[in-house]
């Protein structure tokens, strides 16, 4: 199927490694030219080389240094981004680590961090991209937000809660700009082949007081497939939501999370 993405403009946030990386390599490969951003520049800058060298000329991609949780970082990749190609047809969210831990031991400074990257982050990026996609009257904006917004569990507390206000914010956005022509979807992933998990997996062994693999294990219990989801798996899904193929989709809140019952990770 022609996903129909040759020529778009597509700007990504935490591309330089797991889902963000994973996304940018199949719109390129698509044919659309990819502004990948993330905090550091060295691993950025090779994952850029990678991606393009893969879709062999199909699609551009520029690396841009910037963290989504300041504003101005936000505005200037926004304000390059736009300064190169003219227009940004596709915002797509994955900046957003949040640190796992319980109540009781987790700090104000890592639910700050949480919130300012993992939410703010994600306001700011959608703030400083719709305007222009309003005035277009075209636009898709997909935010990879994560399957405890809609699926809480106590040892990823942090992460939970700015999922859920990500999700509650993609609502009212969708809302506000579908008449404009802007289509806003969330992407809820359950545990995925990422370092994000790598860590969210060792914070688990931490609070429950068992070891890694024990704690992988009972990630792969509560998931009917008996796996963890590859990034790849994710893009797909990212990739066709940001497609013109998805034209009526709004609002929606999507899971890919092979039915995970996170109950069952409770020991």
């Amino acid at each position: 199927m022609d996903l129909e993405l040759t020529g778009k403009v597509a700007l990504i946030t935490g591309a330089s490694k797991g889902i963000g990386r994973a996304v940018a390599e199949q719109l390129a490969l698509e044919g659309a030219d990819v502004v990948i951003t993330a905090r550091t520049a060295e691993p950025l800058e090779r994952a850029a080389r990678e991606i393009e060298a893969k879709a062999k000329g199909k699609g551009k991609v520029v690396p841009m240094t910037g963290d989504m949780s300041k504003a101005e970082d936000v505005n200037r990749c926004v304000a390059a981004a736009l300064g190169r190609f003219g227009r940004i047809d596709i915002l797509v969210t994955c900046a957003g680590s949040s640190p796992g831990g319980l109540l009781e031991e987790l700090t104000e400074e890592q639910w700050y961090s949480s919130l300012n990257l993992k939410f703010m982050g994600y306001v700011r990026s959608v703030r400083a991209v719709i305007p222009h996609m309003r005035e277009r009257g075209d636009g898709a904006i997909v935010m990879v937000v994560g399957n405890d917004g809609l699926k809480p569990s106590y040892w990823e507390m942090t992460a939970g809660v700015a999922n859920a206000a990500d999700i509650n914010f993609a609502s009212s956005v969708a809302e506000q700009y579908g008449r404009y022509g802007v289509r806003i979807n969330t992407v809820n992933p359950g545990p995925v082949n990422t370092d994000r998990w790598d860590g969210l997996e060792k914070a688990l062994a931490r609070d429950k007081k068992i070891d890694q693999k024990q704690a992988h294990e009972l990630a792969l219990s509560s998931i009917p497939f008996h796996r963890i989801c590859e990034p790849a798996e994710v893009a797909s899904l990212v990739t066709f939501l940001a497609s013109p193929r998805a034209a009526f989709i709004n609002g929606a809140h999507i899971p890919i999370d092979g039915a995970q019952r996170k109950a069952l990770m409770d020991v």
